[in-house]
């Protein structure tokens, strides 16, 4: 590859996009691939999905920026609609998901502050955890990949096993402010959590007047079947951080709150440049037009459904390739025996898109608009990489 003024932070495929459509994704010269990864569970809706592109073209004719120094209509009626669909009473928008979990943090923390506990500032997380990049958020994570060479790990923050219900009880004292995690570890490798999981967490923090935060930057916005994962379990947080399929590819994020946890950040305590500007704002709204549609989340759970029974055939087909499948709805994951790295490799060969995660996972998480036909043909495709895999590890084995 040919030297780039960009920094090397990332390790690119060979690959180089012109446009999409729907679930595909159509390079220069027309190679199609069918993409199961939806920018890493962003593209909610698909590439070039015209609703939104209508909001977006609209809006730019009318409005880009004018900051928080003044109202926002458009925000007013995004924050009501998220309210009106979940637990929330107050939202704040920002410009990603690190940002939204960066002002949980801060929220969950000023509200013991103006309680009178100043030292009531560590959060409870879970190990395998993802909650973004930067000082604060990775220190959240507590994953040694991410936290190295960054200096001091920053303090206030608690990692313990997931599921382990005796050592979170331990971890918590007259310190803690809150408990953080996601409904899925995405990730960590589409490991859900177990619902009397979080029934116990919600119980912990009620009896120890420790605030919940929910993570759905990557299980929000109808990528289970429901608006947000947590909504399978019946168990509701004090703040939440969304992002991801919000925007469906237009950068945004948004921190949703009861209203007693929001009063903690007044003005001047928090702030963002961009965050719920108008561009934003109006594709939000068209995001939650279709997603908010009659029988759009249960047509989601169904195919969801059908995807998972197919790749669970999938796995009894090819024991030394694939050890199981994991995941709700549209967020799905297949545990591999091979590296998945190399197995990621091989569908993109084929003309599949997948995203690896932690614990040797492939992570399938295609638009929620995708079809019966193109599951069919994901499935195929995944079937071929299987084989190649197959026939690689044979040529392995008689070298």
């Amino acid at each position: 590859m040919s030297a780039t003024a960009l920094f090397g932070n990332y390790a690119r495929s060979n690959l180089s996009f012109d446009h999409g459509e729907g679930v595909w994704l159509v390079t220069k010269d027309g190679r199609r691939f069918l993409d199961c990864g939806s920018g890493i569970a962003v593209n909610a809706l698909g590439h070039s999905h015209p609703h939104l592109v209508k909001a977006l073209q609209e809006q730019a004719g009318r409005l880009w920026h004018v900051s928080n120094l003044h109202q926002m209509p458009e925000g007013e009626r995004l924050a009501q609609r998220l309210c009106d669909a979940s637990f929330a009473e107050k939202v704040l928008f920002v410009n990603s998901g690190a940002e939204a979990m960066e002002a949980a943090i801060k929220c969950a923390r000023r509200y013991h502050y103006d309680k009178g506990d100043k030292d009531r500032y560590h959060i409870v997380t879970f190990e395998g955890a993802f909650h973004g990049r930067t000082i604060a958020t990775i220190a959240a994570g507590g994953q040694a990949k991410y936290l190295e060479g960054f200096g001091p790990k920053a303090p206030g923050f608690d990692q313990v096993p997931a599921g382990d219900l005796d050592a979170l009880k331990k971890a918590v004292g007259p310190q803690t402010a809150a408990i953080a995690l996601e409904p899925i570890q995405g990730e960590g490798g589409i490991r859900e959590i177990p619902t009397d999981f979080l029934r116990a967490i919600r119980k912990l923090c009620d009896e120890n007047g420790i605030l919940l935060i929910f993570d759905e930057i990557q299980t929000g916005v109808g990528r289970t079947g429901k608006l947000f994962a947590h909504q399978w379990s019946g168990v509701e947080p004090d703040l939440m951080a969304i992002a991801k399929g919000i925007g469906g590819g237009f950068p945004m994020g948004a921190c949703l709150a009861t209203a007693d946890a929001a009063a903690a950040l007044a003005p001047g305590t928090h702030g963002t440049t961009f965050g719920g500007n108008p561009l934003a704002m109006a594709v939000g709204n068209a995001v939650l037009d279709v997603v908010l549609e009659e029988g759009f989340l249960e047509d989601v759970r169904k195919k969801g459904l059908s995807f998972k029974q197919k790749l669970a055939g999938l796995v009894d087909g090819h024991p030394k390739v694939l050890a199981e499948v994991r995941g709700n709805g549209l967020m799905l994951g297949l545990k591999c025996v091979v590296p998945a790295g190399e197995y990621v490799a091989a569908a993109r060969e084929v003309g599949l898109l997948a995203v690896p995660a932690g614990d040797n996972v492939v992570r399938i998480m295609p638009p929620l608009i995708m079809s019966e036909e193109e599951i069919a043909i994901a499935v195929e495709r995944l079937e071929e990489a299987a084989l190649a895999m197959e026939a690689k590890l044979v040529e392995g084995a008689a070298e």
